[in-house]
């Protein structure tokens, strides 16, 4: 058991490997879940760091509920409705397949694994990760209905398999099993899952409209990802869905209860809390790597080496598998007139089919599982499994996560032409909104005429830039014509800002004041550049 100067000393030396790692990742421009999960390995080897032991009732519940919450949050409600066929195929269909597959193949291949066990394993690298897909996709402009698919497989897959995972953790601590059972409390837990995560994110929407104090705010949303997931569990609901209906939820209603710094401020907040809890899951399992490969009695690395790259093989090839069958299927009845859904083509399957990396789910509930059964006795091959999900982890964000890039630029994928069309015209119309309210003021004597000239002038040259291109251009040519643009207003501010230190600097202004400033010519340059 680690000391409190030791843990904390240990904490702040993971700091610094994530923000190093990750900064290599980007100068490589590589996504940094791989960096980070090749450093933890390397980490957890070193001699004089200390033996990690997570208490694996406190990974879920201390990781899981935000990360899930966030991706939920960022989650478009209309994208994920239209490509519900898919994602369902894939977070459920293909979890339990890869569970059924890799269980078989372990329980063969494996020596004295027993069938519960090979489950258990199955279930745990069942799921997919996100993350290191996201970096590449928003970096290649991957077009939309694919980044949609995998984004919401990685919500509702993670809901299956840990539902998946529990009834299989159940059978080997009791050493019984019920398949009609499971598959009715399987149903009972996500509806009832979905809806606690509503029971608790109403009233929440309802309190941020009488505060307004942004640290509260975004201090309230993080409390309830973990309210929503910890209701759920201590009524033996789906924690996962819970958490994901709850930031669907609120991230639907949030832009009528943010404000405008609220929500800058909340962006910032989750942005660093989900890359350091990711980074925190990777490192750590690295520490405890070495620990689990000696308490494996009898079996050589090298063996243990192969049991990994077997399971991994069978992870990847069931999910290419998969994606190519359910799409010819789901092909076949829209070709017939059977269903109005018009699924991926097949070079945007390949692109789902490969993007099967594993991750911190995976990892986080490894490491839950329990040290001993009901009769007390060990865990069977607890540390194996850990070890085996780790294999698969390493293999899938290594090899996938580096050659999807390449793979979806060789493809030719193109970024999705709708993006720009409805950026454009969403803009057209709030522009349109803000001139028509503009003239009504103006009637209205409410404005100063010079005032309102100026600002009329403004979001007219506003309207003559979004309305130069036509639907044929893509989000990048909106981007070409707003260049000229965006350089004047950032070496204007440059100016401004170069100013401000100079009085600042002279002691002409206070550092309060300073700031203040500072602060407004970063949002103006920030809007500049997200347009």
């Amino acid at each position: 058991m680690l000391q409190l100067h030791d843990t904390i000393i240990l904490t702040f030396g993971l700091l610094i490997a994530i923000v190093l790692l990750a900064s290599i990742a980007i100068r490589l421009h590589i996504p940094y879940a791989i960096l980070l999960v090749i450093g933890g390995v390397i980490m957890g080897f070193i001699p004089a760091l200390p033996n990690v032991t997570l208490e694996p009732d406190l990974v879920l519940l201390l990781f899981l509920p935000p990360l899930i919450f966030s991706s939920a949050w960022r989650t478009s409600w209309r994208n994920f409705r239209c490509e519900l066929r898919s994602i369902l195929l894939l977070a459920i269909g293909l979890v339990l397949a890869t569970m059924v597959v890799v269980a078989m193949a372990a329980h063969t291949l494996i020596p004295g694994l027993s069938w519960p066990t090979a489950f258990v394993l199955g279930a745990v690298v069942s799921p997919t990760d996100v993350v290191a897909a996201e970096s590449i996709m928003q970096r290649l402009g991957l077009m939309r209905r694919v980044a949609t698919i995998i984004g919401g497989e990685s919500l509702v897959n993670d809901a299956t398999a840990l539902v998946v995972y529990r009834f299989a953790v159940a059978a080997v601590i009791s050493g019984t099993f019920s398949l009609w059972q499971a598959g009715l409390q399987f149903v009972l837990v996500s509806v009832g899952g979905i809806a606690v995560g509503l029971l608790i994110a109403w009233p929440v929407s309802r309190i941020h409209y009488y505060i307004e104090d942004a640290p509260s705010e975004i201090t309230i949303t993080l409390l309830a990802s973990y309210a929503a997931y910890l209701l759920a569990e201590s009524l033996d609901l789906s924690g996962v869905l819970a958490t994901v209906a709850a930031g669907l939820y609120l991230s639907r209603q949030s832009a009528t209860f943010f404000s405008s710094s609220t929500r800058l401020q909340a962006y910032s907040f989750w942005n660093v809390l989900v890359f350091l809890f990711n980074g925190f899951i990777f490192l750590l399992i690295g520490l405890e790597l070495y620990t689990i490969v000696q308490s494996i009695p009898n079996t050589s690395l090298l063996t243990l080496i192969g049991y990994a790259a077997i399971v991994s093989l069978v992870v990847i090839v069931v999910r290419i598998a998969w994606a190519s069958a359910t799409n010819s299927i789901l092909g076949f009845l829209y070709r017939r007139s059977l269903t109005r859904y018009q699924p991926p083509g097949p070079r945007a399957t390949q692109v789902i089919g490969w993007a099967g990396m594993r991750g911190g789910v995976s990892l986080a509930t490894a490491l839950a599982i329990p040290l001993t059964i009901a009769s007390g006795a060990p865990f069977p091959d607890r540390d194996l499994v850990i070890f085996l999900t780790f294999g698969v982890i390493l293999s899938t964000l290594v090899l996938q996560g580096l050659t999807l890039g390449p793979l979806i630029s060789r493809l030719g994928l193109a970024p999705d032409p709708g993006v720009a069309r409805e950026t454009r015209e969403a803009l057209h119309e709030a522009t349109i909104a803000a001139l028509a309210r503009l003239d009504e003021l103006t009637e209205q004597g409410q404005i100063p005429e010079n005032y309102a000239h100026h600002l009329h002038a403004y979001y007219e040259r506003k309207l003559d830039i979004i309305d130069q291109h036509t639907e044929a251009e893509d989000r990048e040519a909106l981007r070409k014509g707003l260049r000229d643009h965006k350089r004047l207003h950032h070496e204007l501010r440059q100016v401004e800002r170069a100013r401000l230190i100079a009085l600042r600097n002279k002691g002409e202004i206070d550092d309060e004041i300073f700031h203040r400033i500072e602060r407004e010519l970063d949002l103006e340059e920030q809007r500049l550049v997200e347009l």
